[in-house]
């Protein structure tokens, strides 16, 4: 079967769902683009089918915590920490630590297993010999 044809065209994202969010994020920080950049290649890309499978598995469906989804909960914790962001030092100190305690909380719930196991389920289910 040759997936390379005009009639099997992976289509675009504008007017979907993703294709809103990607918009909506649109300049709020350069990093912010790239990654509104790199989600819109994946998703306009044409991909094998055991490219798909480890891109959902990189994205969201590693059960070490090996993907996307973790790393960006680590970037957030990162972010509401003032060892690692010295903007927030010079908020008041208990709004300090409440901000770095919400990071950590995400951190803790985006790790649970249970929200990578629907990626990982689809990854088993486009399993191929």
């Amino acid at each position: 079967m040759n997936v390379h044809t005009d009639g099997n065209a992976v289509p675009p994202v504008d007017g979907t769902e993703l294709g809103d969010v990607l918009e909506d994020l649109d300049g709020f920080n350069a990093g912010i683009d790239l990654i509104r950049d790199g989600i819109r290649h994946i998703a306009t890309s044409r991909l094998a089918v055991d490219d798909t499978q480890t891109l959902i598995a990189a994205l969201a469906g590693s059960a070490d915590g090996t993907d996307v989804l973790t790393a960006i909960s680590h970037l957030v914790a990162r972010l509401t920490h003032t060892d690692t962001n010295p903007a927030l030092r010079t908020l008041p100190f208990e709004q300090q630590k409440t901000t770095q305690r919400h990071g950590e909380n995400l951190v803790r719930h985006l790790a649970d297993p249970d929200l990578h196991q629907h990626a990982a389920n689809a990854c088993g289910a486009i399993h191929t010999d």
